[in-house]
C-alpha cells in the first residue's frame, strides 16, 4: 500500500473498521474488512474480497450518476482494504438539529435528489442513514459507506432503501422527522417521475405493513 503514517481507528462497525491515516502526504480513510471468526474461512474470504472490489465500483457508478462520493485511491484486495479520500465536513446526523428550518429543508431536499439519482441509475445504497452523509464546507453532500449497496432496478429494493431512510429520520431526528421526510420525497420527485414516486411510496407502506405483521405474530407466539 506504500507509505502509511499514523493510522488511527475512528470507527469500528459490524462490516468494517475505519482508520484515519496519512498516505503519501494525503489525509485518507482506510476501510479494512477484518476476518469474521463466526464464518467459515473460505466463505469469509470470498465475502470480504467481493465487498472490497464491489464497493469502489458502486462509488464510481454513483459519481457518474451525479452523486458525490469520496475518491478511491487504492483497492488492496489481498488485505481487503480500500484507501479513499477523507472528506472534511460534518455528518448530517450531527447538524440537522442545529440548522434553521429553511436550511434543514434545503439540505433534505438535496439528499432526496441524490437518492433519486442513485435509483434512476439502478443503484441502491443499502444503508441510507444521516450518519452516512457528510456536508462539506462548500455545501456539497457526500454519500459514504456503500458496503451494503448493490445494483438493482427492482421497486422492492428502492422501497427498502427509502424505508430505511425514513426509519433513520424517525429514530435520530424525531423532532424534525416529518419535515425532513417530506423534503426528501420532494427532492426525490425532482429526479424520479411522479408515477414512479407513487409506486415507491406505496412500496414503503407495504414494507411497513409487513413489518407490523411480523411483529404482531411474534407477540402472539
Amino acid at each position: 500500500m506504500g507509505e502509511m503514517k499514523r493510522s488511527l481507528l475512528f470507527k469500528k462497525g459490524a462490516e468494517a473498521s475505519l482508520y484515519l491515516a496519512d498516505w503519501h502526504g494525503r489525509r485518507v480513510v482506510l476501510k479494512k474488512r477484518l476476518p469474521k471468526k463466526y464464518r467459515p474461512t473460505k466463505l469469509d474470504e470470498r465475502i470480504r474480497v467481493y465487498r472490497t472490489i464491489h464497493e469502489p465500483q458502486l462509488m464510481n457508478e454513483a459519481k457518474k450518476a451525479g452523486v458525490s462520493t469520496p475518491t478511491v485511491f487504492l483497492v488492496d484486495v489481498k488485505n481487503a482494504t480500500i484507501i479513499m479520500e477523507y472528506v472534511e465536513g460534518r455528518q448530517v446526523k450531527r447538524l440537522l438539529g442545529e440548522v434553521s428550518v429553511d436550511e434543514r429543508e434545503r439540505l433534505c431536499t438535496k439528499i432526496g435528489e441524490m437518492i433519486g439519482r442513485l435509483h434512476e441509475h439502478g443503484l441502491i445504497h443499502g444503508d441510507l442513514t444521516t450518519s452516512n452523509m457528510i456536508l462539506d464546507s462548500d455545501g456539497k453532500v457526500f454519500f459514504v459507506d456503500f458496503g451494503l449497496g448493490e445494483k438493482n432496478i427492482e421497486l422492492e429494493a428502492k422501497g427498502v432503501d427509502l424505508h430505511l431512510m425514513k426509519r433513520a429520520l424517525e429514530s435520530a431526528h424525531f423532532q424534525h422527522a416529518d419535515q425532513c421526510l417530506t423534503a426528501v420525497i420532494t427532492g426525490y420527485g425532482k429526479i424520479v417521475k411522479r408515477v414512479a414516486v407513487r409506486r415507491v411510496l406505496d412500496k414503503i407502506k407495504e414494507i411497513e405493513r409487513r413489518g407490523r405483521y411480523v411483529a404482531e405474530r411474534k407477540e402472539q407466539n
